[in-house]
């Protein structure tokens, strides 16, 4: 798709594929915890349409197709080099409704760097590193993440 001459993905790459397409399962799967009781309101979710996602690489992007919720076709753009995530909307339809549209974009070479934010782990990264540091899984000189050492918004 992006590259004719074949290239091993990179595990950066693939990695950043993995999550946009968990990203896009999450927000396509209905929400909520245990079914509701015969006292409480249920609410009707409208029926999910049939969707498929892509992705493809090479050694410097990864592209990664889906549908959103409206039906809207989503492209996410990860640069790999330069640490960049576009994300695009595209609407077919009637020639006044289609279009291409930029969601968003940000540089995302600090938050590869980000040893937790927003995580419900049993164990924050620092908890685990000094687990396996005791356990002699990892050497005492062992280095924390380089250029944010902290479990920014973590538990």
């Amino acid at each position: 798709m992006l590259d004719a001459q074949p290239s091993a993905p990179s595990v950066g790459g693939l990695l950043v594929a993995g999550l946009a397409l968990a990203a896009l399962g999450f927000a396509r799967a209905p929400q909520g915890g245990t079914p509701p009781t015969n006292e409480q309101e249920t609410q009707s979710f409208p029926p999910l349409t049939p969707a498929s996602a892509t992705a493809d690489s090479n050694n410097r992007m990864v592209a990664v197709t889906g549908v959103d919720i409206t039906g809207a076709s989503i492209l996410y753009l990860v640069d790999t080099v330069n640490y960049r995530l576009a994300v695009y909307q595209a609407n077919g339809g009637s020639s006044n409704s289609q279009g291409l549209k930029l969601i968003g974009a940000r540089r995302i070479d600090l938050d590869l760097q980000l040893d937790g934010l927003n995580d419900k782990s049993d164990y924050s990264y620092k908890d685990l590193r000094a687990m396996f540091i005791e356990q002699g899984l990892l050497p005492p000189t062992a280095e924390a993440s380089p250029a944010i050492d902290g479990d920014a918004g973590g538990n």
